[in-house]
This record gives C-alpha cells, structure tokens and sequence, in this order.
C-alpha cells in the first residue's frame, strides 16, 4: 500500500500564490509519474499538472505559466508551486502517484487539499 499526505491547501486572494506538496510512503518499489488534480463539485476530475521519473512535465492550458510542478525523488515527494491563482483556480486538489509496491503497478490517490482563491 502507499500513504500520500498532502499539505499546503488553504485560502488565498487572488493574484496570490500557494504552494502544495504530497509526501508518498509505503513499500514503494518505485514511483513513475507525480501528479495533482483537481476537481469542483459536479465536475469532472481533472490533470492540473505532472512530472514523471525523467523529470517530463505536462500542465493543463488553464495553468500553464502560472503553476510550476517538481518533485523530489529520494522523499518520493511532489510539489506544486502556484502562482497568480484565479477564482477559478478554486477546487480539491488530489495528489496522484503512478508507483510499483513490490511487483504490482498502480495508481494511488492523497485525499484531498482545499484550495480556494477568494477577495
């Protein structure tokens, strides 16, 4: 099994900026791909960002310039650097890892950081 633990969510104006970060833990072989999502209510979860082992990079159109992801391999950590954040930027963020526990290759799940971009 692993464990995420993310930190870093809370309320900020906009214009502001945030910085989250998930710690991964468990029998961890290795990790692939590091990524956070976000989701409002009654829409769908969506990519904000992630980074694989080689250090690749993906953002979502919506963030790209104002959001900056990396990660930290030997505390099998991710970090998500937000900047100029919008109303819009307001949602659950979830960390998401791609990791092999022993010989079994999966997706896990943190469980979730409020982020809200609010006057």
């Amino acid at each position: 099994q692993v464990q995420l633990v993310e930190s870093g969510g809370g309320l900020v104006q906009p214009g502001g900026s945030l910085g989250l970060s998930c710690a991964a833990s468990g029998r961890i072989l290795n990790i692939n791909t590091m990524g956070w999502y976000r989701q409002v209510p009654g829409k769908l979860r969506e990519l904000v960002a992630d980074i694989t082992s080689g250090g690749r990079t993906r953002f979502a159109d919506s963030v790209t310039g104002r959001f900056t992801i990396s990660r930290d391999s030997a505390k099998n950590t991710v970090y998500l650097q937000m900047n100029s954040l919008k109303p819009e930027d307001t949602a659950v963020y979830y960390c998401n890892v791609d990791a092999t526990i022993e010989v079994t290759r999966g997706s896990y799940w943190g469980q979730g950081t409020q982020v809200t971009v609010s006057s």
